[in-house]
């Protein structure tokens, strides 16, 4: 045996993508290996392979030996436990991952993934087998004893796999190690099979054990303290060179085995060149060939349907001659890259969805830059129209993969997905993502294994600021959050917590699927890359195991089919224009129709693709726009960054400022900008022109400039400055033409993108301009579930002056509808109703007439298509109301009115009726259990549970008077009026808070009064002494200052000063109350009712004829609303001033 190197090696390593199993990063086990000079290392994760191409680069880069294995589960003799294989070669990992692929493929959503012994006898070559530890597939054996299924199944393997089985011996000091190990040593020598030495190590340093323990528990669903559960010991980290040779000592056999084990492998997987199906044939010949013929013969069909009509001013041979050369110059360059299949892929399969009434986007990315896509059908782009650049997306001269981002309707997208199964059978998958534990997750997780209450552990959760945009990690959330400390300070378990959640943060928690991207290879591609099953999503394709990055490093071309819900909205609105004989066809609409941009104009861009936010209905009010290339501008614009460009484009566009082109020659560029350079585009445009760059060339400063290396950035400079002396241009002109392109390089946008979304947006703008109803019913019908989005359209909808029929059993639908002018309430909307189950409800009113009753109601509808929580959510809507407007009394009688819908429907399965049954057939009445009827205030907060928002009233409405009396005034009102300062009432929609840049809380909370939503920040110190009362649907009143922004005299800052509970500011007595009595007052009942004695000071006038008597009471009395309110009721009470 081989001794010239004693350094024991980890062979059971189990990374992040054992997933809930082992805690250990690559990125941190390749830095352990480089500090500690590790040799060889061997990966073994359970049940897969995910992490294998990452695992071999990285380790390889630490200058550690990475060998490449997994456990597999082993499904034979009524067992079913893991073995350990390794792939010493090419040939070996082949079969490594046939084996893992075929697991998940062969396998069900009742069990793991699992391979019979055949498969691993029939995939043995280049593979090394390891017995495993005593809870594996032999150790079971062992303890069930099934002694002759041991031997019998071991000799199996040995006549197979030869000397690449090895009986393993593992010493972490747990239970029942010590019993496997003597019959394993036995074995050895019967079977004359070597022995080896491993450890299983799930975690990289000892102190990790406990949070180890944790995540256990979150994978098995457990709590820390069951004592009933499997538990490891805490031997499973990496022991010292010394630890282990003394721990294995007693075995030199094994030790040896171990040291020479890596000496056997010649192979990692490594990263390879994209690789496509092959998609020839005799009747279409090469890809090439095939792309060339069809991208002429779809120019001729655009040339014919679309371009000389939009250009019939010019003679058409000159235009034909134009398009002709960009498409071979295109050709050319794909061909020469070997794309060519790529184009075929795509086009194929956007032909067959826009053939099969598959919405499809226009495009996005810079692939909308590509006549050949254009001819293609890929995308709805004249890239030459609008000047897009094919370079910008493919450049010879910058190497990189074609990438089409195609978009599809979210509703029939699944149809794509069925269509390239049935094309490309085994060869197309879907990529695997994995669902992290951050800082929110971690927290949920370990806070349940630790047994703490879900209210305690959501309260610590929301200390995390939720900001997808810029996430905190666990720790700068405690850092910045103080009362993380106070928490800690109360309650021990809560140290705890944090200490395990920050050591577990980041790891993979789950297995998921990136549902819009597949690979699409060839046939053998489970053979070629392991594969995964989601059982959980329905899927039609299975998933790569490898993750996106990995995925294209091993040469798997992605695919991006995303899911626009924009694209369900307008397929929605044209569909329900044609029940209503409207036909129409956006692609033949006018791209500068004014009515749209007058709509636009005026910034009620609610629902409206890509310009419906705050900001960007403000940008477009002052632009003012009345061109298609404003749409795009706008969407290029709208970002970090180049967004203060905005108004300066806006001034110029409007005649206010006068354009800066930086030098004469690129005011043909710059003049459809105004002068800013706003597209990555133009910077390539200026380089070509001014510098006598090929376009290949200009991508690559655009590139050099977007990305900032100075070294790359300096070589482009040069070349720059001397291409534009050869032009003509002075040296200092060209430095400062460079000086000033290069910041808008660094943010400037891809115009191929912002044109496609441009497109979309506009189709949107159209159809509001033109069918407003239909449209907002389509969009509102496609945000049944989305609480805010129908809100905002319920305030648009309110602007708009468009009539909302409230939620009613016959009325509505489950979707919204648009009749007669009217939106319609979409009853699937409603909280906890279900859409599957209105829909039937809904059928069943159609099919055979409107429910007479509520009696009717119980008698026609089916007990499978409600529960407790529907009706509940039906009822506090108001969906009954036409029955009876007590809601409270139908919401307590739910248990009762459930019992006898589910005996009418047994005795209509059993065919059975009652002596009785005609009769209560025929009832208009239901015996209610007795109750009390809400008053308005608890009407409209049940209401805003079930709908989420307050649709039939509004809760500031019953106190609009005494708002008069207290000078409380609307929103609208306050900012508009010349006051600083103010009261104004509102109810909170919804809150959401965050942390700015120093770590401080603020919260961006939308409030609701009778006219509008409004939305309001409020700072540190008004937010934590005020956080514990502000909860959505409780009204307050504020009291705001009005503050000037700098510069622009028709915005205003609102700064909230104050905030009370609006029951607070109500009910608190008067100081001073004067009430105006008629002739016809009842004394005695204005004593009674003002017999208390308070702090309020009572005056009354009594009128009589012409004449007034003041009087005062002597004594102050006890004054609220409620007294207001029952003096107010009162017919010879003229007026209350308070």
């Amino acid at each position: 045996m081989l001794v010239n190197n004693k350094n024991f090696n980890h062979l059971k390593v189990h990374t992040q993508y054992s997933i809930c199993e082992g805690a250990i990063k690559i990125d941190e086990l390749a830095d352990y290996c480089k500090s500690k000079k590790i040799k060889a290392i061997s990966l073994a994760d359970s049940y897969n392979l995910c992490g294998a191409l990452e695992f071999a680069e990285k380790i390889s880069k630490a200058g550690t030996q990475p060998i490449i294995g997994t456990q597999i589960n082993l499904n034979t003799s009524e067992i079913f436990g893991k073995v350990t294989l390794y792939a010493t070669s090419e040939e070996g990992y082949k079969n490594l991952t046939k084996l893992s692929s075929s697991s998940y493929l062969k396998s069900d959503a009742m069990k793991d993934p699992f391979c019979t012994l055949k498969d691993l006898v029939d995939n043995n070559q280049g593979l090394i087998l390891l017995t495993g530890n005593y809870t594996n597939f032999f150790g079971q054996l062992f303890y069930k004893n099934k002694l002759k299924d041991f031997e019998q199944i071991l000799r199996t393997l040995k006549e197979s796999f030869k000397d690449r089985l090895y009986i393993e011996i593992q010493r972490h000091n747990e239970f029942q190690e010590k019993n496997f190990e003597n019959y394993l040593l036995n074995i050895s020598k019967s079977f004359q099979l070597p022995l080896i030495a491993t450890q299983e190590i799930f975690y990289i340093n000892e102190d990790m054990y406990e949070a180890h323990d944790a995540l256990i528990c979150i994978g098995e669903k457990n709590f820390v303290d069951d004592k009933n559960r499997f538990k490891y010991n805490n031997q499973h980290y990496f022991k010292s060179q010394e630890e282990l040779k003394k721990l294995y000592s007693d075995i030199p056999e094994s030790l040896e085995n171990n040291y020479n084990f890596h000496l056997r492998f010649n192979f990692k997987p490594k990263k390879s060149k994209p690789i496509l199906p092959s998609i020839a044939s005799k009747e279409s010949g090469s890809p090439e060939e095939e792309l060339s013929k069809l991208a002429k013969q779809g120019l001729e069909n655009r040339l014919e349907s679309f371009i000389f009509k939009k250009n019939n001013n010019k003679p058409k041979d000159q235009i034909k001659k134009i398009y002709e050369k960009r498409l071979l110059h295109e050709i050319d360059i794909i061909n020469s890259m070997n794309y060519a299949s790529y184009f075929l892929i795509v086009s194929d399969y956007i032909k067959w969805a826009k053939k099969n009434s598959i919405p499809v986007g226009p495009g996005r990315g810079s692939g909308a830059g590509s006549l050949v896509a254009y001819c293609l059908d890929i995308t709805d782009l004249d890239p030459i129209e609008f000047d897009l650049i094919f370079e910008r997306f493919l450049n010879p001269d910058r190497i990189s993969m074609p990438d089409f981002d195609i978009d599809f309707c979210e509703e029939k997208r699944d149809q794509v997905f069925e269509y390239l199964k049935t094309k490309y059978k085994n060869g197309v998958a879907h990529i695997i993502t994995f669902g992290k534990l951050k800082a929110r997750m971690v927290l949920r997780d370990v806070g349940r294994v630790l047994g703490l209450s879900y209210g305690h552990v959501d309260r610590i959760c929301k200390m995390v600021p939720f900001d997808p945009s810029r996430p905190l990690t666990l720790q700068e959330s405690i850092d910045r959050e103080p009362r993380f400390k106070e928490e800690i300070k109360n309650n021990i378990k809560v140290k705890k917590l944090l200490d395990l959640s920050l050591k577990l943060e980041g790891l993979n928690r789950n297995m998921a699927t990136h549902a819009a991207g597949v690979v699409i290879a060839g046939e053998k591609l489970a053979e070629q890359f392991p594969l995964y099953i989601d059982h959980s999503s329905n899927l039609t394709l299975p998933s790569t195991q490898y993750d996106m990055y990995s995925s294209e490093n091993a040469g798997l071309v992605k695919f991006d089919l995303l899911g626009l819900k924009t694209l369900t909205v307008i397929d929605n609105t044209i569909k329900r224009l044609r029940l209503k004989k409207t036909e129409l066809d956006l692609s033949k609409i006018d791209h500068n129709d004014e009515k749209v941009f007058s709509m636009l104009s005026t910034g009620e861009t609610t629902g409206l693709f890509q310009l419906e936010s705050a900001g960007m209905r403000e940008a477009i009010k002052q632009m003012k726009p009345n061109k298609f290339d404003d749409i795009i501008a706008l969407v290029a614009l709208y970002r970090p960054g180049p967004m203060s460009n905005i108004p300066i484009y806006n001034d110029c566009k409007n005649g206010i400022k006068e354009p800066d082109y930086i030098h004469p020659t690129l005011k043909e560029i710059l003049t459809p900008t105004y002068g800013i350079i706003i597209y990555q585009e133009q910077v390539m445009q200026i380089a070509q022109t001014l510098a006598g760059f090929t376009a290949g060339e200009a991508d690559i400063l655009r590139r050099a400039m977007g990305k900032k290396k100075k070294s790359e950035l300096d070589k482009q400079k040069e070349r720059f400055i001397n291409g534009a002396l050869k032009n003509g241009i002075a040296k200092d002109v060209a430095n400062f033409v460079f000086t000033k392109i290069e910041p808008f390089a660094q943010y400037g946008f891809n115009k191929s993108h912002a044109a496609a979304y441009a497109l979309i947006a506009y189709q949107t703008a159209f159809l509001k301009t033109y069918y407003k109803e239909d449209f907002i019913a389509a969009t509102m019908s496609t945000e049944l579930t989305n609480t805010s989005k129908l809100r905002e359209f319920v305030e648009e909808l309110k602007k708009l002056k468009i009539k909302i029929i409230k939620p009613s059993i016959n009325k509505c639908f489950s979707d919204f509808k648009a009749i007669n002018g009217k939106i319609v309430y979409g009853l699937g909307a409603i909280k906890n109703v279900g859409y599957e189950a209105i829909s039937n409800i809904i059928n069943e009113r159609e099919k055979n007439g409107t429910f007479k009753s509520f009696v009717n109601f119980i008698n026609r509808v089916n007990t499978k298509d409600v529960n407790k929580l529907q009706l509940e959510g039906l009822v506090k809507a108001g969906v009954f109301d036409e029955f009876d407007r007590d809601r409270n009394k139908i919401l307590n009688s739910i248990p009762k009115i459930l019992q006898k819908i589910k005996n009418i429907n047994d005795d209509k399965d059993n065919h059975q009726s009652n002596l009785f049954g005609d009769q209560e057939s025929n009832q208009t009445e239901f015996e209610f259990l007795p109750s009390k009827q809400w008053t308005q205030k608890e009407l409209l907060s049940e209401e805003f549970k079930s709908i989420g928002f307050y649709l039939t009233n509004h809760p500031l409405n019953e106190f609009e008077e005494i708002f008069n009396q207290l000078n409380i005034c609307s929103y609208n009102q306050f900012y508009k009026n010349e006051k600083n300062e103010g009261l104004v009432a509102g109810t909170i929609m919804s809150i959401q808070e965050k942390k700015s840049a120093k770590g401080t809380p603020y919260a961006i909370v939308k409030f609701s009064d009778k006219q509008a939503e409004f939305e309001l920040f409020l700072f540190a110190e008004i937010l934590i002494s005020n956080r514990e009362k502000l909860k959505e649907s409780e009204s307050f009143v504020l009291t705001l200052q009005k503050d000037k922004i700098s510069g622009d005299n028709t915005k205003k800052r609102i700064n909230v000063k104050k905030v009370l509970n609006l029951d607070d500011v109500i009910n608190k007595p008067y100081s001073k109350v004067t009430i105006e009595l008629k002739n016809d007052y009842d004394l005695d009942e204005i004593k009674r009712l003002l017999s208390i004695k308070g702090e309020t000071e009572i005056n009354l006038v009594i009128k009589h004829e012409k004449k007034q008597a003041h009087f005062s009471l002597q004594e102050n009395r006890k004054f609220d609303l409620t007294h207001l309110k029952a003096l107010k009721a009162k017919k010879y009470v003229e007026k209350i001033t308070v």
